[in-house]
């Protein structure tokens, strides 16, 4: 989870590609939009539900046009050939 937040601060599309389940990943993503700022990352909780399933609880902050926002998703990852993978999320709240 931690890998994939810098990977939103630093637009490392690729890296990003690389770690979602190819059952879910979208065909592209678009970069961080101008003046978008990335303000920290906490993870709130994290479980395995088996050996290749987990979750894991966040709130990413960012600042866009002068706003501050918190983004609070669950995550959910499969283990696949030794690689954690995100599938899908849902947003609490």
């Amino acid at each position: 989870m931690r890998s994939r937040y810098a990977a939103f601060v630093q637009d490392r599309l690729d890296y990003l590609q690389q770690t979602w389940h190819p059952d879910t990943r979208p065909d592209t993503l678009e970069p961080n939009p101008p003046g978008l700022k990335w303000l920290g990352l906490r993870i709130v909780a994290h479980a395995r539900q088996d050996a290749d399933h987990a979750t894991v609880e966040f709130v990413a902050r960012y600042r866009l046009a002068g706003r501050a926002t918190r983004l609070h998703e669950i995550s959910r990852f499969v283990r696949q050939d030794r690689h954690w993978l995100y599938l899908d999320g849902e947003f609490p709240e």
